[in-house]
């Protein structure tokens, strides 16, 4: 019985620092987000900081966070639900410190439950992010107004546009993130001593890495759900089909577009968000390897 109610507690634990990360972590990458998306779709071209500046001119400052009340939302249920799960199936799996694979497999069994948030939350984000550059000009006058329509024009079935290849891109990133977090978090430490600078620097390059890893299938679904979904010639185009066609007419460099602020984002959102999740849980049990227990005795 006590055994349950530890449990339990330090799942509750895990949720606080999922949740932190997901809001910190979404409110700084959000502009360089917005960047990706329109050098994915073919928006923008050029320097990544002309692009930026260019945005911001034409479009004004507001527009670099358009969109972005379905991702704080979903981003923060998703990283309690993808932090809170991974430790419950990496303490099944007996997976530990360092470079274990297991981590990996943890990380990726908790895909399949919060891509059920973060492929209607995608979908909605590229089309807000993909709004002001319409020949007709915007149609949506916010995200909650973008989803009526879809949802008015084309059934509630519109909101899992690009879920297959949204789960798949979900599950390698997963895999990635947490197994070199863990493997860099316990280097760090060994060799620096220092939590405050190897939680930052293990989850920026595990971010960055996981976005190397994955980055192609996400230029898929950008593609597929940013496009125009009244257009039914190109939305009746799936994932791989659209794979394939780049491929014959562009070429595996053409899928790696605007991967530049991918990264510079991955880092940055990733630094921020294992230090939300690991300072949170300092606060509530005194570190993230330690039980409430252990804490409370002190």
């Amino acid at each position: 019985m006590v055994k349950e109610i530890l449990s339990t507690v330090n799942m509750a634990e895990e949720a606080i620092g999922g949740l932190a990360a997901g809001i910190v972590g979404t409110v700084l990458g959000y502009p360089l987000d917005l960047l990706k998306t329109r050098f994915q779709t073919g928006a923008i071209s050029g320097g990544y900081f002309g692009a930026f500046s260019h945005i911001v001119r034409t479009e004004g400052i507001r527009s670099i966070y358009k969109g972005i009340a379905p991702p704080l939302i979903s981003l923060s249920i998703v990283n309690t639900v993808s932090f809170t799960s991974y430790s419950y199936f990496r303490d099944q799996l007996g997976g530990q410190n360092g470079w274990d694979g297991r981590n990996a497999l943890a990380g990726m069994m908790g895909a399949p439950l919060f891509v059920i948030i973060t492929t209607p939350e995608n979908l909605l984000k590229s089309q807000m992010q993909m709004d002001n550059t319409r020949k007709t000009g915007p149609r949506f006058q916010g995200s909650f107004h973008c989803t009526r329509t879809l949802v008015k024009e084309h059934g509630p079935s519109v909101l899992y546009t690009g879920h297959v290849v949204n789960t798949i891109r979900e599950s390698a990133f997963v895999a990635c993130y947490f197994f070199i977090y863990e493997g860099l978090r316990e280097t760090l430490l060994q060799n620096m001593g220092n939590a405050k600078m190897a939680v930052p620097i293990a989850g920026g390059l595990a971010g960055a890495s996981g976005w190397l890893l994955s980055f192609p299938l996400d230029y898929l679904r950008a593609v597929v759900q940013g496009r125009d979904l009244a257009d039914p010639k190109r939305r009746g185009r799936g994932s791989f089909r659209l794979f394939s066609h780049l491929m014959a007419t562009k070429g595996i460099l053409s899928l790696y577009s605007g991967v530049g602020p991918t990264i510079a984002r991955a880092f940055l959102v990733s630094a921020s968000r294992f230090s939300a999740y690991e300072g949170a849980l300092w606060l509530v049990r005194g570190g993230r390897d330690r039980t409430h227990e252990e804490f409370a005795i002190e």
